[in-house]
């Protein structure tokens, strides 16, 4: 635990000085001479200040010689521009202009020290900025943006054996998130207004329907709050970084944003699993199952957490085998979610089908539909990026596809995942019965259409019995006429045995006629019923005046 905690305070101060999106710059390594960010123009987003590129390097120790460094600021359509072919068959460009390349004629002896540019440079629509920077004096040069796209800062000594180090400032019009993720702040705030939406019409059928609540309706009211806090947090972690920059309380919100993501996980596939479990609707309590998939929650919520750690604390060029203990775990918390919770759904559609629950049945076939659209659509939009991603070694994938990457790496995942809980949500919103249509069973029958006598005292005409459709369901309710029974009503109870008497008394009741609830969830199972208590039921009022002669 000290270790974890350790690591959320290092990520938490690790950028308590950076300002701004920014980027290190030197020659320590290749790939660090150059940097680039997408930009976009004032008019491309908007915005009170007009969007820059500032370069600051490092002043040298105090010396006497100067130490000059070649610099060069461009739009990323624009790289053909820079430096000349010395010949059609030769290798590779000249890039800076030396004093041998003046001799040739590639460059003037007044760009000495700059990056070479081609003769039609000019004729470009974006500048292209080439200097270079006394590192005894370096003086910032700052590059406007008139165009959205593709910037790049390119770097190299230029006296022999410099040392240089800095930082590259994309500073767009909007404030100080970088552009390739300004999309996801209003992205984030349409989720989360989303989710409320969701909430409120939940919390309205929730009060209407508060004397009927089934347990597994209660965690559905706890994730869409938690995800209505979560979205929230999100969105306002990137506001916070648009206007601040990353310093050490963005950090901190990120680490809480992490977090939540990883409880976000947890809590869905639990919803998920204990659902299709049967809780609440097929069972009314799992037993000691309901501890093994909390404990297994949990596990996976640790899990989730500690990757989350890695992934923001340990770069790629760091990673060793060591990150393999990090996944695995992960990886076997989700397998066996996913394992855990296709098969309990198998199973418990089959318990139904095999019991002749045709109701419930085809409520938990809607879920199985649900989950098989998503897998088709996640998989479909796999296999459609696989296209694009095999062209991620092209130079220009990124320069491309800068604008739209975070919605192929995050967005659409958070609008399937959006999609799937609105549709549980549906399915086992709150109605009236919901806890009488979760006690009840269809009445089932033979395999030659006629309802099993077991359950009855009586005798019933096998030509009235038939197969209970969804709108007998929901309009015979519990308390009704013995006639609807005899048509698939649903028993909350092991109907008690009774004289030949009585179910003669019971076969002749009056037709209690009720309007048709087509559009009810179903949960419910009729209106009428729950406005009668158990002694002024019809049923019982015509038993107690047969008892009473």
């Amino acid at each position: 635990m000290k270790t974890l905690l350790a690591g959320l305070l290092a990520i938490a101060y690790s950028g308590a000085f950076i300002a701004a999106n920014e980027l290190g710059i030197d020659n320590a390594k290749d790939h660090n001479r150059q940097q680039c960010s997408g930009m976009y123009s004032k008019k491309g987003w908007g915005g009170d200040t007009d969007p820059f590129i500032l370069t600051t390097l490092e002043k040298a120790p105090s010396d006497d010689q100067d130490v000059f460094v070649s610099l060069v600021v461009f739009e990323f359509r624009d790289e053909d521009l820079i430096g000349v072919w010395p010949s059609p068959d030769a290798p590779e460009k000249e890039y800076i202009c030396t004093q041998a390349n003046i001799d040739k004629k590639y460059c003037n002896s007044t760009d000495l020290g700059r990056f070479i540019l081609s003769p039609n440079a000019s004729e470009s629509r974006n500048e292209i900025l080439s200097t270079k920077i006394n590192l005894k004096d370096p003086k910032p040069p700052k590059y406007d943006i008139q165009r959205t796209g593709y910037y790049c800062v390119g770097s190299t000594p230029f006296s022999d054996g410099a040392e240089y180090k800095g930082k590259v400032e994309f500073r767009n019009a909007y404030g100080r998130l970088p552009a390739a993720q300004i999309a996801k702040l209003p992205f984030y705030a349409g989720i989360t207004i989303a989710y409320a939406v969701i909430g409120i019409f939940w919390a309205f059928l929730y009060v209407q329907n508060r004397h009927d609540i089934l347990p597994v309706q209660n965690y559905i009211t706890a994730i869409v709050i938690f995800l209505i806090v979560e979205q929230l947090m999100t969105w306002g972690f990137y506001d916070y970084q648009n206007n601040h920059g990353s310093n050490a309380i963005a950090k901190v919100l990120l680490i809480i944003v992490s977090i939540l993501n990883a409880g976000r996980n947890s809590f869905s596939f639990f919803l998920l699993l204990i659902v299709c479990m049967g809780y609440g609707v097929v069972k009314p309590s799992l037993g000691k199952t309901m501890v093994y998939v909390r404990f297994l929650a949990i596990a996976h919520f640790f899990f989730g957490v500690i990757y989350a750690v890695a992934s923001l604390s340990i770069t790629p060029d760091n990673a060793g085998p060591l990150v393999l203990f990090v996944i695995l775990p992960l990886a076997g918390t989700l397998t066996a979610f996913y394992v855990w919770t296709l098969n309990s759904l198998n199973y418990t559609m089959k318990d139904l089908l095999e019991r002749k629950q045709s109701v419930k049945a085809m409520m938990y076939k809607k879920l199985w539909w649900c989950i098989l659209a998503s897998i088709v659509v996640i998989f479909g939009f796999f296999f459609l990026n696989s296209f694009t991603f095999a062209e991620r070694s092209s130079p220009d994938f990124v320069p491309r596809h800068w604008k739209t990457r975070w919605f192929i790496l995050d967005g659409w995942l958070n609008l399937v995942y959006m999609v799937d809980i609105a549709y549980v949500a549906y399915l086992w919103r709150p109605t009236a019965n919901n806890r009488r249509f979760a006690m009840s069973d269809e009445i089932a029958q033979d395999d030659d259409g006629g309802f099993d006598m077991g359950s009855f005292g009586g005798s019933v005409d096998e030509e009235d019995a038939r197969s209970p459709t969804r709108e007998d369901m929901m309009n015979g309710g519990v308390g009704g006429a013995g006639e609807v029974r005899g048509k698939g009503d649903l028993s909350p109870v092991p109907p008690k045995p009774v004289n030949e008497g009585a179910g003669i008394g019971i076969s002749g009741a009056s037709k209690a006629q009720r309007s048709s609830l087509d559009g009810e969830t179903i949960f419910a199972v009729g209106e009428d019923g729950d406005r009668w208590s158990d002694d002024e039921s019809p049923r019982h009022s015509e038993e107690k005046q047969k008892l009473t002669g």
